[in-house]
């Protein structure tokens, strides 16, 4: 395990004082690399939302095991489209989905069938039922609605036996459990949770439930970084709100230090604030305090306590939230043996002038719509000040304007991250 010093070495240009958003990821993919946790549990699929699979699924089975129907309709030979023109097909009989219709279908004849039944050999080629009439027991078609091969799915068209399914490190979502449970596959091993513990610093912050005072205020960081981290799948340790005391602090750090894989903290790092919590942050780990080159969000911490990975976050709630999507989320991610999954990103143009200083990323909240010819486009949530959490309620996303850009001019493309796929 390198120290921060070894890692900065690795690192060109690298000053904690003066970091733009790209140097301070490259870093933290040193400090948080991809993992692969050592250990993995064996869970039922319908306990394994958002969990990380921790080894390669191989399919048992084709995905679907026969060629069947895609549509309800009637099944027949594409050889009887040379024909040309309409064509009319006698129905012998209808297939329904489960066992295989037993009959046999000549070149001239039809089956009636239902979506996922059996494909009878040699018959290749549905046409949908809203594209026939029927004329007794025949039905009439034009050749020109239809192509051979049409609506038939094929066996092990999805999956093939033996194939993999789902590789080692994917989250696994809804549509992940749906795939295994498709498989008959009735548990999935997964890694055991990433341990996170969070607790806010500060005196002047207070919990729910306590008596309001002067100057004081409610502590929402807590709240929306538990709310990301109950996306992420993680396993979450509430310390609650540590005042700005040295012992208190000290007994905080040295808990999580002990039990958990990482440690999340907010306030108390930037410059002018009660350094206890920096003090204490040196004293009892390898920790390295940045001023990134970015707006909301500027201080920052990180390092380890022992073995455990240490961010320490600002204290302005939108500061939070940004520094916590830009940086940390991706490094839990690798930490927690995931995939690369970053945020989706759209471009969009911009409906409103937005003033940029060149030499730092700016992450604006923005919210989306689309213009009259369907391009997206974006307008700010109003003001952008990192105490102003509603404006975060209100967007749909962060529109990320990179660290060289100046003033975006209305009409401009810009760049918009997702906040929909979050965990």
């Amino acid at each position: 395990m390198k120290s921060l010093q070894e890692i900065a070495l690795d690192l060109q240009g690298y000053d904690p004082q003066s970091l733009s958003a790209e140097q301070a990821e490259a870093f933290l993919q040193h400090l948080a690399p991809s993992a692969v946790p050592s250990k993995a549990v064996e869970l039922p699929v319908a306990q394994a939302l958002e969990r990380i699979v921790a080894t390669d699924i191989v399919s048992p089975v084709s995905v679907p095991p026969h060629d069947n129907s895609a549509m309800d309709g009637y099944a027949f030979h594409s050889a009887d489209l040379s024909v040309g023109g309409d064509l009319r097909l006698r129905c012998v009989g209808t297939a329904l989905a489960g066992p295989a219709w037993s009959g046999q279908v000549a070149q001239g004849e039809c089956l009636k069938i239902m979506t996922g039944a059996v494909m009878p050999v040699g018959l290749d080629t549905v046409i949908p039922a809203e594209f026939t009439r029927t004329d007794g027991n025949q039905i009439v078609f034009s050749s020109q609605v239809v192509k051979a091969g049409d609506n038939r799915r094929l066996c092990g068209e999805d999956l093939m036996q033996g194939q993999v399914a789902l590789p080692r490190g994917t989250r696994l979502g809804p549509a992940a459990l749906g795939l295994l449970a498709s498989l008959g596959i009735p548990t999935v091993p997964v890694y055991a949770r990433l341990r996170v513990a969070y607790f806010s610093t500060g005196t002047e912050i207070l919990s729910l439930g306590d008596a309001p005072r002067e100057g004081a205020v409610f502590d929402s960081n807590r709240y929306t970084v538990m709310g990301m981290l109950a996306r992420l799948g993680c396993e979450m340790v509430d310390l609650g709100v540590c005042p700005d005391d040295p012992e208190l602090l000290r007994v905080r750090f040295q808990q999580v230090a002990s039990s958990a894989d990482v440690v999340i903290t907010s306030g108390g790092i930037s410059v002018g604030e009660a350094d206890f919590t920096k003090a204490m942050m040196r004293e009892l780990g390898d920790v390295a305090f940045w001023r990134i080159a970015m707006r909301p969000g500027r201080p920052m911490a990180v390092g380890r306590i022992g073995s455990c990975v240490l961010f320490g976050l600002p204290g302005n709630p939108v500061a939070v939230m940004v520094t916590f999507i830009a940086f940390v989320r991706p490094a839990l991610l690798r930490l927690m043996g995931a995939n690369d999954q970053p945020l989706p990103m759209v471009r969009a143009r911009c409906m409103e002038k937005m003033r940029k200083k060149p030499g730092r990323t700016e992450y604006q909240r923005g919210r989306l719509s689309r213009a009259a010819n369907g391009d997206w486009q974006v307008a700010t949530t109003g003001q952008q000040g990192s105490g102003v959490l509603r404006s975060m309620v209100e967007a749909d996303g962060l529109v990320v304007l990179a660290h060289d850009s100046a003033d975006v001019q209305v009409g401009d493309w810009v760049e918009v991250m997702l906040f929909d796929a979050m965990g």
